[in-house]
Formats: C-alpha cells, structure tokens, sequence
C-alpha cells in the first residue's frame, strides 16, 4: 500500500524472494481488511489475530440475521449457535489457519440472506446488496465460490418455480450476479483470464490430488477426536472433521419436522429453503466420502483438492436447518429448548475453540532466522510463474548480476513491485534482474521501454546491457484484464454502496 500497488498483487518477498503473484490467483479482500487495520495503529500480530477473530463475529451475526428472517429470533439463535460452535470452524482457525476460508463463512448466509430478500423485494437495491455479498465471497476465497455457487443456484431455481413475478427476479437476479462479477474485477477478471501465467498444475499433483484425502464415514460421525496436524493420505488425519453429536441431533429433528409438514402438504418457503438446505448438507457430506469418486471423475472439482472442503458448506446449510426446530412453535416451548441446546452446543465443542499452545514471540523472531526462511518458502510450488521451470533451491541475490562479468550496482531500490538502480558495465553483458517474470513486467534502459526474456531456468527477467553506464528502471504494469477488472471494481463497487443509500432506489418493485 505504502509503495502505492494497488490492488496488491505482487509478493516481493515470496518465492524465495523473487517474487510472486501471490494475489493475483489468492484471494485478497482479507488482507486489505487486516492492512487497513495496521493503518489505524494494530501491530502485525494484532492485525492477523483481528483477521480470524472478526469473521467469527460476523459469520454468527450473518447466520442470525438468515435465520431469524425465517425462523424468528429463537430460530436464529439456535442456528447462529449451531454455526458459532461447528467444530470444523475450530479446525479452520487453530489447525489450519485457513484465513480465506474463515472469511467465507462470512459471506454464505449474507448471500443466501439477499437472495431470499431478492425473491421478497426484487429492486435495484436488494440487488446491490446481493451483489456485494456475492462479490465479497469472489474476492476472498475461490474454493467455497466453486462448492457454494452451483447449490445457491439450484436453490434459486426451486424458489423461482413458485414465484408469480418470474421476470422481476430473474431480471434483478443477473443484475446481481453481474454486479457481483464486476464489483470484484480488480481480482477475479485477472485470476479467470490469466491463470495460465502461473504453474497451476502443481495445485493437483502430489499431496493435493483429491484421491488422497477423502473423509471415512467414523471421521464424519463416529468420533470426536481433534488433532492439530494436517490432511494425510488415508484415514490417519491428524485434522479433524466430524460433525459434533449435537449438531447430527439438531439435524435429524430438522429432517424429522421437515418431512413431517411435507407429506402433510405444508411446504411454505421456510420449508421449502430448509429441505434444500438438508438435501445440500447431505449431498456436501457424500462427496467428502470416497464414494462420490465417480463425480469427482465427472465433474471439474480436481482444483478443490481436498475433498472434506465441502464440510464448508455442509456445516452451513446443516447450522440453517437447526433454527428449524423453533419454526412456528410458542414462546414457552421455545425458551426450555433454546437454553438446552444452546447450552449443549457450547459445552461440547467450545473446548475445541483454543489453541495448542501459546508462543511467546516478537515480530523480529517471527522475521528472522529459520522462521523468516520458511515464509519465503512455504508453498513455493503454488502460482509459480509459467517462466519458471521449477522453484528455486536458494534465496535470490541480493542485486542484479552480469552473465559474463561483475557489474557495479549503484543506488539500488527495491519496491514491492519495482526496481530501479544504475549499472556501470566494462563489456556489452546480459543483466539478470532476481525477479520471476510475469506478464507485466517492463523494463526501461536510460528512460526508454527495451525488450527483455526469461530464456533461463528460473524464468528471471534478463536484457542486453551495453557497456558503459547506465539508468534502469523496471516494474510490473497492468495488462489489459487487470486494468479493466481495476476499473470495473472501482466504478461499480462505490455505485453499489450507493445504491444502497440513496432514496431514489427504494423498495418498489
């Protein structure tokens, strides 16, 4: 932000220090939030630690105010509970520390939330909201974008055969997810046309091929172990995925009370909107199982990776069906029930809400040594660029080099995205700048655009340098996709916020 990339896409430090286009294809929108907050004073741990504990707050209020347009405000309670204590969002948080993932329970009951209100009110308004709740979820986490888009679809699609007003909704509906699309641009338009810049194919081979972790049926069910560890090959995770006994008791009474007003012919749209969310909850869970290997093999979920990803969705849709239990029932056969279930999914799973243990460590430890190695490292295999035939073995140098002899170096400056220094060269030479090309790179020599390659094995950027001294200048530009998806994000995402402040749009159809 400081050195004025914006949108940030480029990780000087990554790559063993020759950079990455870390989010170009990773999504950014929690960062920006944590950078913000280091903008107003939090130091970096404070920062990342505001990072997991907000999504939390807010994906248990988003889930209440889903539930509660329902259900009612017990309802909500209950499901907000359910969703608060899912013990996979534990996982998520002190296991994996999986920020994007964390921040896209978020967003799925935000967008569910407005595409009920959609079918309700469909105006220009409830479109703005769906469509920065729906762009929201684009910007922060493409695995739960993929899972979670196709079942909100389908759910639209049931809802939309009962509603009188057909071309109403579907009209404010494609104005939605249009919205959605250009409102996150800046990210997703670059990571749709340009993922062919970036060595993907390492996203799906090795520990990531799907086949290696699926999810036996006692991890889902039949066990409350918690590990700390990762996905391994087989059924020895040290990762836990099972549901929580509680949540499977609020299920199995949703599955009761639905099927119970279905073959009395009660299928209102609460209803409706909960046997969807239960046929999703189960279909989620059958394609954590090896069964569902034939879909997999069908279907192009090979980037997903890991097959329990769908227990995103599924502790979604199973937390909704739980308010279901309060639907239409008196407030003195709610109250007993709400304090015991309640109390129940607290007192059974909030002992998996802590973490291992507690390091005491500064920031200069975190950045230096072995630990400051490992994060220029970890995950070097992911969205390496195309030029590069594999990662690199040994941190980048610290200047440019000549090929043929040693060139002085002089006011060297290294941006987060730029270069600029002066060369003085004895010989016509080849310079090599320690930076992985990728499409946007320019090169200026003395003030005028020169032609450079990536014709070595790390795929570094190299020019002609003649002898002589000499003025050099490089940074990464914005291609064509990325200026457009720049524009589209700045233009419709303000127009969006506006929309849902101004009176001239209001709650007429």
């Amino acid at each position: 932000f400081k050195d004025g990339q914006f949108p940030c896409r480029w990780v000087p430090d990554m790559g063993y220090r020759y950079g990455y286009p870390q989010f170009e294809y990773y999504g950014p929108l929690p960062y920006y939030l944590m950078t913000a907050s280091r903008f107003v004073g939090l130091s970096l741990f404070s920062a990342m630690k505001l990072g997991f504990v907000l999504p939390l707050i807010l994906g248990n209020l988003a889930m209440f105010l889903l539930a509660s347009s329902l259900f009612g405000p017990w309802g909500g309670l209950l499901s907000a509970a359910a969703y608060a204590y899912a013990p996979y969002r534990a996982s998520d948080l002190y296991s994996r520390g999986a920020m994007g993932e964390t921040w896209a329970f978020v967003f799925l009951p935000l967008i569910l939330f407005t595409l009920l209100r959609l079918f309700k009110k469909p105006n220009l308004k409830t479109a703005a909201l769906l469509g920065l709740a729906y762009g929201g979820l684009l910007a922060t986490h493409n695995i739960s974008t993929l899972i979670f888009s196709p079942l909100v679809g389908l759910l639209a699609l049931i809802l939309l055969r009962r509603e009188k007003e057909k071309k109403t909704v579907v009209k404010y509906g494609l104005v939605a997810v249009i919205w959605a699309v250009l409102i996150a641009g800046s990210f997703f338009l670059p990571l749709i046309f340009e993922k062919g810049y970036a060595h993907t194919e390492s996203l799906i081979q090795g520990y990531f091929n799907y086949l290696a972790h699926f999810v036996t049926v006692k991890q889902l069910f039949f066990t409350t172990f918690w590990g700390y560890g990762s996905s391994e090959i087989g059924p020895t995770d040290d990762l836990s995925f099972f549901i929580g006994p509680v949540h499977l008791l609020l299920f199995l009474v949703a599955i009761i009370l639905t099927l119970y007003r279905f073959f009395r012919r009660r299928l209102d749209q609460t209803t409706l909107v909960v046997l969807a969310a239960i046929i999703f909850t189960l279909l989620s869970l059958f394609m954590t199982h090896q069964k569902s290997t034939f879909l997999w093999q069908m279907l192009p979920l090979a980037y997903l990776q890991f097959p329990w990803r769908f227990l995103v969705t599924a502790n979604f849709f199973l937390a909704l069906s739980a308010g279901y239990l309060f639907y239409k029932l008196t407030f003195t056969k709610i109250l007993p029930l709400a304090v015991v279930f309640t109390g129940l999914l607290f007192l059974t799973n909030v002992s998996f809400f802590r973490p291992r243990s507690w390091f005491d460590l500064t920031i200069w430890e975190k950045f230096s040594g072995y630990s400051w190695d490992r994060q220029l490292t970890i995950s070097i295999f992911d969205y390496l660029p195309i030029y590069a035939k594999f990662p690199p073995a040994l941190a980048a140098p610290l200047l440019p080099y000549g090929v043929k002899t040693k060139i002085s170096i002089l006011d060297f400056t290294h941006g987060s995205d730029n270069f600029r220094f002066t060369t003085k060269s004895l010989i016509n030479d080849v310079l090599i700048l320690p930076q992985f090309d990728f499409p946007g790179w320019q090169v200026k020599l003395d003030g005028k655009k020169v032609v450079h390659r990536h014709n070595n094995d790390l795929g570094l950027i190299a020019l002609d340098l003649p002898a002589g001294e000499h003025r050099l200048e490089a940074a990464l530009k914005k291609t064509p996709v990325r200026l457009f998806g720049d524009l589209t994000t700045l233009i419709f995402a303000p127009l969006a916020l506006y929309t849902l402040i101004s009176k001239n749009h209001n709650d007429k159809k």
